[in-house]
């Protein structure tokens, strides 16, 4: 096995101090230009490549970010993975990813887990933790940011940063399209009961109806798991239950896929019986047939965003940077125009 090139060796071959390598490998001022150089050339000749751990005991860093996702298959939080990975690798930051698989213990054991590989920091996605557990969890990170979740606490690093989406309009945005366009009975496949964006989204649906005077039935609203399975097993539950619905809004746009499905099994015709609309914008919304009209969300803008406060509170940054809400966009296409 050939050993590994240590700093003392470069040192050695370059004729200069342990100190003087430390010097040039941290980009220090107090080292002339010719040796700089020189060292350079040295660490290059011999393949030298500093140790992460023992630049981890100097910087107390291991240039490690944990990035936790409830669903990597789900092409939402791939899109949000690759922003935040791409920001972090400009950073020289790697990216340690965990997938819970929408399980609360599994969240649990993820976070767990960073924790003892000593991550810089955990960005959190769609935790369906309950408040006290997510706060216990967070605490023990040196920082975080959650994304699409708030948490109420408070702490001496002045909590955690933040990165959510305006789901309240969102949810508005798009049955107020509806209503527009003559709908009165108008369901929601509203996602996960943990999620805090299925219930901003339920805000923004019971906002829209109640404006323009109309009530819904505790009927018309029903839980699902986020995922075309989840949409195509609930919708037919839903219209099932609530035959006289003319309209759909769904949690996102794999709930709205299985809604339309359902539809088709049905044969109840889409949009000529029954509206649709989803949320996220997904690159299949656009495929289906018929097109899917979402609310848009810039995911990769999310992940971006969310890595750079996490960065920027590893760095320091507290109160000034603690919570981004960014904006949705309805996207009219043929399942509700």
């Amino acid at each position: 096995m050939t050993r590994r090139v240590t700093m003392a060796d470069v040192a050695r071959q370059a004729g200069v101090s342990l100190m003087t390598v430390s010097r040039v490998l941290n980009n220090k001022d107090d080292v002339s230009a010719e040796t700089r150089q020189h060292v350079q050339a040295t660490i290059k000749q011999l393949g030298y490549r500093p140790s992460d751990i023992a630049r981890g005991l100097v910087t107390r860093r291991t240039g490690v970010i944990g990035v936790v996702v409830p669903d990597v298959s789900n092409p939402y939080f791939s899109e949000v993975v690759r922003g935040a990975e791409h920001v972090a690798y400009a950073k020289n930051y790697s990216v340690l990813l965990g997938n819970t698989e929408e399980d609360v213990e599994r969240e649990l054991t993820v976070l767990q887990s960073l924790e003892e590989k000593c991550v810089d920091g955990v960005m959190l996605c769609s935790s369906r933790l309950a408040e006290d557990e997510l706060e216990e969890a967070i605490s023990r990170h040196p920082a975080a940011v959650l994304v699409n979740r708030r948490l109420e606490f408070a702490d001496e690093r002045g909590g955690v940063g933040v990165v959510t989406l305006d789901d309240v309009a969102g949810g508005q945005m798009a049955i107020q399209h509806l209503l527009d366009r003559g709908h009165r009975a108008i369901g929601f496949l509203a996602g996960p009961p943990a999620s805090h964006s299925g219930q901003g989204r339920l805000e923004g649906y019971h906002l829209a109806l109640a404006a323009a005077g109309v009530a819904p039935p505790a009927r018309w609203i029903k839980r699902c798991p986020p995922t075309v399975d989840g949409g195509r097993a609930s919708a037919r539950d839903l219209l099932s239950e609530s035959p006289e619905l003319t309209a759909l809004f769904c949690f996102n746009d794999l709930v709205a896929i299985g809604a339309l499905q359902t539809c088709g099994e049905l044969g109840l015709p889409v949009p000529d019986r029954i509206a649709i609309i989803g949320f996220d914008d997904v690159p299949l919304a656009a495929l289906v047939t018929p097109a899917l009209t979402t609310c848009r969300t810039s995911r990769y803008e999310l992940g971006a965003q969310a890595m750079q406060l996490l960065l920027d509170r590893i760095d320091g940054c507290e109160d000034e940077c603690r919570e981004i809400v960014l904006p949705t966009e309805l996207i009219v296409r043929s399942s509700a125009p």
